[in-house]
């Protein structure tokens, strides 16, 4: 399998600095998406930090054990990445007032063949579109999330609820972080967007399948993307995060190479 990635990050309409922070590391298939918060300019160091650690850390990892790493190997690399970046961030809060409670959402992608594994903490996504149906595969960690689970909020309720972006997980705000991790099977055709909430928020999960659904290379709808998330306000950063599965040059036929297909 090919995988192609195309990462893009917009301010937004109403943020002066941008607090969203992405990362490819297109040799070892990882993709490392964050989200941060905190006062001054605390959201843009600690989303940084999480990004520029866990894809050095983990894409050095990838690369010395190549392809021989079984995804349940990648998973606990993943976990001790994670946590050595919540660690660093959590330790800059305390050791700087103006970071103090810094912390970041996270998304963290590693490909392996035919197989994704996927941590993520916080209400950062990662959405799949398989067949022309777009699915959320993640599961935001917010109290939203946990009001929908009890049945307290409807979906249709949780579009206008005013407490969408109160996260119950993130780096970098405790010692210990829980990370969340699922493996998943992936199939040719495969699209794959990890998104901050700048654009869950600002844009629909039916718009958005449209969007990806649609004729264009990656980056012509990512950036799509972040131009509808501005249209209807902007008011956070926007970040998009996508990858598409395709088949290997030598799988297909000769003629298919021929013509570019």
């Amino acid at each position: 399998m090919i995988y192609k990635f195309c990462a893009k990050t917009d301010t937004g309409r109403a943020r002066s600095n941008n607090e969203d922070s992405v990362a490819v590391e297109e040799s070892t298939r990882l993709a490392v998406l964050a989200d941060g918060m905190g006062g001054y300019n605390a959201g843009e160091v600690a989303s940084g930090m999480a990004t520029a650690f866990i894809k050095l850390e983990l894409s050095r990892w990838l690369n010395e054990v190549g392809d021989t790493a079984r995804p349940k190997e990648v998973r606990r690399a993943m976990e001790i990445c994670v946590d050595s970046a919540n660690l660093s961030i959590f330790n800059a809060a305390n050791a700087n007032a103006h970071y103090s409670g810094m912390g970041t959402t996270l998304v963290v992608a590693v490909f392996r063949d035919d197989t994704l594994v996927l941590g993520h903490v916080g209400d950062s996504r990662c959405y799949r579109m398989r067949a022309g149906k777009l699915e959320q595969i993640s599961r935001d960690h917010s109290l939203l999330q946990e009001q929908m689970d009890a049945g307290l909020v409807t979906p249709e309720q949780a579009l206008y609820s005013n407490i969408r972006n109160l996260v119950t997980r993130a780096l970098g705000v405790e010692e210990v972080v829980m990370l969340e991790v699922n493996e998943y099977p992936v199939e040719l055709g495969d699209i794959y967007l990890m998104c901050s909430d700048g654009l869950s928020d600002m844009v629909q999960d039916p718009a958005i399948a449209k969007i990806v659904r649609a004729d264009g290379s990656l980056e012509h709808k990512a950036q799509m993307l972040i131009d509808l998330a501005n249209d209807n306000g902007g008011r956070d950063n926007i970040s998009v995060l996508m990858v598409e599965v395709h088949e290997a040059a030598e799988k297909r036929g000769l003629i298919a190479r021929l013509l570019g297909k």
